[in-house]
């Protein structure tokens, strides 16, 4: 099949059927072609580098090594790559975190198809894709909310439903500094206790279950 002049996308997916399907919808369009897919991050680098797309349509959510950790990966060899994220996650971080590696689109799921493929035009042509729905989750971003690796350590044991001890004792810190941290956390999440700041990095995708 002739492909010269057709948007070549990289489809990165860890669900075979959804996969498959999104697949279908790009091949559908007559500017469009899927030239590899995969379940991966770790293939996908790989891929990425043997066909070289214009743009990789990358899940978040995925085995062993993140969507946005792929996309740092790929961006460190080839600056000028082009990402769109598809992903489930409409959590302020998680756009945050996927727009912050390079990506420049990013659409949910269970938007109609038609934005997806917007999208990949969209970018494909040198702009940026963000819905009403993910600007307006990334413009609730406070931006004092950062955190830093060691606080979002200890935030993903807290979600984990770790005590203060079990946190020290796992992490080799003491249980005074467990309880700075937890402080900061409270604090940047705007939180009253342990469990609200859960809760609330849960919505927002600073951790997942």
């Amino acid at each position: 099949m002739e492909t010269t002049g057709r948007i070549r996308v990289l489809v990165v997916d860890d669900h075979p059927i959804v996969r498959v399907g999104i697949a279908a919808i790009i091949n559908a369009q007559p500017d469009m072609t899927t030239v590899a897919q995969t379940g991966t991050a770790e293939e996908a680098i790989q891929l990425f580098e043997k066909h070289q797309p214009d743009i990789t349509l990358m899940d978040l959510r995925l085995p062993r090594m993140s969507g946005v950790d792929a996309i740092r990966s790929i961006r460190m060899r080839h600056a000028k790559a082009c990402f769109v994220v598809l992903t489930t996650y409409e959590g302020d971080e998680d756009i945050y975190q996927a727009l912050e590696a390079g990506a420049r689109a990013y659409v949910i799921k269970g938007m109609p198809h038609e934005a997806l493929t917007d999208a990949l035009r969209r970018v494909h042509g040198g702009g940026r894709f963000l819905p009403p729905p993910v600007s307006r989750a990334l413009a609730s971003r406070t931006p004092d909310s950062d955190l830093s690796s060691r606080e979002r350590e200890v935030l993903c044991l807290l979600t984990r439903g770790k005590t203060n001890k079990e946190i020290a004792a796992e992490l080799g810190i003491t249980v005074a500094t467990v309880k700075c941290h937890v402080s900061v956390i409270l604090m940047r999440l705007q939180s009253a206790d342990r469990t609200q700041a859960v809760v609330t990095a849960l919505q927002r995708g600073l951790v997942h279950l």
